[in-house]
């Protein structure tokens, strides 16, 4: 009887062993069976946070007189010149945006037709359904300049930044230069430039600060202590006539001029400056902090487009497109606004 009982404990323990070592095995192994190689990898080591919009693209300008090559990508962006283009223009100080300012001419000289008008400085209009249909069927928006603060108070936390967000999501392009540009990061403002730092920006880069007029305006060194104090972010700097196109995690740099990188990250000499910068023709991986080699035949020419006439690398000074606005080339201008 002490035999037959011992030979039974002796099996159950054996056969929770052997439970606990195999029976684990056919359900993994199915599971791998069905992964790819890249998800397994992708299992195996988490990857970077994105930066850039996964669907769509941006076009962020430094301010300045930009190139006919960067306005000829963003309406390349939004599916060429009959797609229907936004512009937002209530940065500005201006509440009346006739067909006569300089963006506005631009655009149609490059052939745009279907062009609307967005603008309130009311939140609760800017929170409403009606406002927002314009962004609905936008392929292409363009946030003009100013201060980027009237964006923030009008348009932060409404269905108007949400319609934003679906423009990308549809494959559509967020545009902007000056104001325009600060605004696609994750600061609209910051120390130094404002009595109230830190305030949000729309956040399309997500992790990073953008500033503008960098050189002109001698603004090298402004974005310095904001990385400092957050060495996650990442710092990107414009110059006038230049821009930087993303598209995922990928950013071209077009124009004539520079655009800095501020990376906290990054192992530098003592006396080394907080940034390094980046020319015309060049790319940056986002995710990596890194440049990437560029084809030759990927460089863009710098030619200028300045109230819809073209010249060649633009001299003298040129109004920012602080002064923006919208309508179709034949047909009569849309407007879309609401209260004051």
């Amino acid at each position: 009887m002490a035999l037959c009982l011992r030979t039974l404990v002796l099996t159950v323990i054996f056969t929770l062993l052997w439970l606990a070592t195999f029976a684990g095995e056919q359900p993994r192994s199915a599971l791998n069976a069905e992964l790819s190689a890249h998800q397994r990898a992708a299992l195996a080591e988490p990857a970077a946070p994105p930066v850039g919009p996964r669907q769509g693209a941006l076009v962020i300008g430094g301010g300045g007189t930009l190139s006919r090559a960067i306005w000829e990508k963003f309406i390349e962006l939004a599916g060429g010149p009959s797609a229907p283009i936004v512009i937002v223009p209530t940065a500005s100080s201006l509440e009346s945006f006739g067909d006569d300012w300089p963006t506005i001419r631009t655009l149609r000289s490059l052939g745009v037709k279907d062009l609307t008008v967005l603008h309130t400085r009311d939140r609760s209009v800017a929170d409403s359904k009606e406002f927002i249909k314009p962004l609905l069927r936008a392929k292409g928006v363009w946030i003009s300049g100013g201060k980027q603060l009237r964006l923030v108070s009008t348009y932060f936390g409404t269905q108007t930044q949400k319609a934003l967000f679906e423009v990308l999501e549809r494959g559509g392009v967020i545009g902007g230069t000056s104001a325009g540009a600060t605004i696609q990061g994750i600061y609209a403002s910051f120390p130094g430039r404002s009595d109230t730092p830190y305030e949000p920006g729309f956040g399309f880069l997500r992790n990073t600060v953008i500033d503008q007029h960098l050189l002109v305006r001698r603004r090298e060194n402004d974005l310095t202590n904001i990385i400092q104090e957050h060495p996650d972010v990442l710092g990107i700097g414009i110059d006038e006539k230049t821009a930087i196109v993303v598209q995922d995690d990928t950013m071209d740099v077009l124009g004539e001029s520079k655009v800095a990188i501020y990376d906290g990250n990054r192992d530098r000499d003592g006396d080394e400056p907080g940034y390094y910068f980046l020319e015309p023709g060049d790319r940056f991986d986002l995710r990596t902090r890194s440049e990437v080699t560029v084809p030759a035949e990927a460089a863009v020419h710098a030619e200028s487009v300045v109230d819809g006439k073209t010249s060649a690398p633009a001299h003298g000074k040129v109004r920012t497109v602080s002064n923006t606005t919208t309508i179709p080339s034949p047909q009569p201008v849309s407007t879309a606004s609401g209260g004051q």
